[in-house]
């Protein structure tokens, strides 16, 4: 089993993605946050095929599908967690902390 735990930023929402496989590229998907567009995004993305998501083209995928859907936002970085957490229990990636650092000068 992979985790990601995502905070958002500046919305201070927190995305928890558990995400687990056995083996293959099936990959099942447990997804909590306080966001209120992530408990919609939730039941909808319970199983993906990580193959798909992560060798087809950009914006095709299940996970992307359902994002847009429920998500105004383009820049959350939920989207780009959840993924990594997916690569990770496929076994598509290893296991490694990923951060933004945004400043203004």
């Amino acid at each position: 089993m992979a985790t990601g735990v995502i905070k958002s930023g500046i919305c201070g929402f927190t995305i928890t993605v558990k995400a687990s496989s056995e083996g293959d590229e099936h990959v099942k998907l447990e997804i909590t946050s306080d966001c209120p567009n992530f408990q919609k995004i939730a039941p909808e993305l319970t199983e993906v095929d990580a193959y798909q998501e992560m060798f087809h083209k950009l914006h095709t995928g299940k996970v992307y599908e359902v994002f847009a859907k429920y998500s105004p936002h383009p820049s959350c970085p939920g989207l780009s967690g959840i993924l990594k957490t997916i690569e990770v229990a496929s076994g598509l990636a290893l296991q490694q902390t990923a951060s933004i650092t945004i400043s203004k000068e």
